[in-house]
């Protein structure tokens, strides 16, 4: 059977560029279909997937072919020094593999920002996306039954997130860095370029947790751990370490807890945090870690609808 190559976005800085994706034995595309039962037949697919470990990978890149193998659940991740890279914005980067005496290519991309001043880094699921996490039947109902397309964004998220992402900036070509970071899974990643596309946000690096393989893996789907998430966020900050970021989250989960300690480790960096309250009340937790980033000089925002932290960003001058 053919193996298939999944890539995902890249980033670079001045001195290192990195791409990663899966190889998979088969391809088990999100078909984004309108009927229910169709479109939960084809989320389930998604956590069926079949990886290839050890398999031969190579990038393919100014002149250079970079070889290297899977990790056990099918991962690959290059990560190499840049010497000639001049250009700024979103660029092709590409990866193929052998089989049968034959190339299997593909194609991806990845950013390397224009020189500026912030960085955006944002969660996903009740951030932007409605997905009613504290719900599980909910959430799970949602994700089964409504289509990419009948899925819905919060209220004023949408020019919130298109101020930050040219904020700054003079050339519309020019946009800020932009990440989407999540505890969903790389089996999502598709479901999420897709709504993220239609809705028109910020297009963006996206960094999701392990890959699932099993419909079991999929009822807890979202859930667990979130330290791979702080990692993700943390090494990003370290990526791009002349940047200030500003971290946009929700209380359904760990977003608040996971950004006091970013912003307690990189004390000058962040300089702004916006949690949206997902029930009817604020959380007095939430409130007290707000409160604590406060006496760290980050300004914070904690909001039920984005127009309020949209002119929360106009009063600090972010936007």
């Amino acid at each position: 059977m053919k193996p298939i190559l999944q890539l995902y976005r890249g980033y670079a800085n001045e001195q290192e560029l990195i791409v990663m994706g899966h190889v998979l034995k088969r391809e088990h595309n999100y078909d984004f279909e309108k009927r229910k039962f169709k479109n939960a037949t084809s989320i389930l697919k998604l956590f069926r997937i079949k990886t290839i470990k050890n398999f031969d990978v190579y990038l393919h890149y100014n002149d250079q072919v970079i070889h290297t193998k899977t990790l056990d659940d099918g991962y690959f991740k290059f990560c190499i020094p840049l010497e000639k890279e001049t250009h700024f914005g979103w660029m092709p980067y590409e990866v193929s593999l052998k089989y049968n005496n034959a190339n299997v290519t593909c194609k991806g991309s990845f950013i390397r920002p224009h020189k500026g001043n912030l960085g955006i880094i944002s969660d996903i699921d009740d951030t932007f996306l409605i997905s009613h996490t504290q719900n599980f039947f909910k959430k799970l109902y949602i994700l089964l039954f409504k289509n990419v397309n009948d899925r819905k964004v919060f209220k004023n998220v949408v020019a919130h997130y298109q101020a930050l992402s040219a904020a700054g900036r003079n050339n519309q070509e020019e946009t800020n860095a932009f990440f989407y970071i999540s505890s969903s899974e790389w089996n999502l990643y598709r479901f999420i370029a897709k709504f993220t596309k239609i809705h028109k946000l910020p297009k963006a690096v996206i960094l999701l947790k392990d890959i699932k393989r099993g419909v079991t893996d999929f009822f807890m789907s979202g859930r667990g751990g979130h330290d791979h998430k702080f990692e993700k966020i943390k090494h990003v900050v370290e990526f791009y370490p002349t940047l200030k970021y500003v971290l946009l989250g929700d209380d359904s989960q760990h977003d608040p807890i996971l950004y006091e300690r970013i912003c307690k480790i990189f004390p000058v960096t962040v300089i702004a945090v916006y949690i949206r309250q997902t029930g009817r009340h604020q959380k007095d937790a939430t409130l007290k870690i707000l409160n604590n980033l406060e006496s760290l000089d980050v300004s914070v925002c904690y909001f039920k609808d984005s127009i309020e932290a949209i002119e929360h960003s106009r009063s600090i001058g972010i936007i």
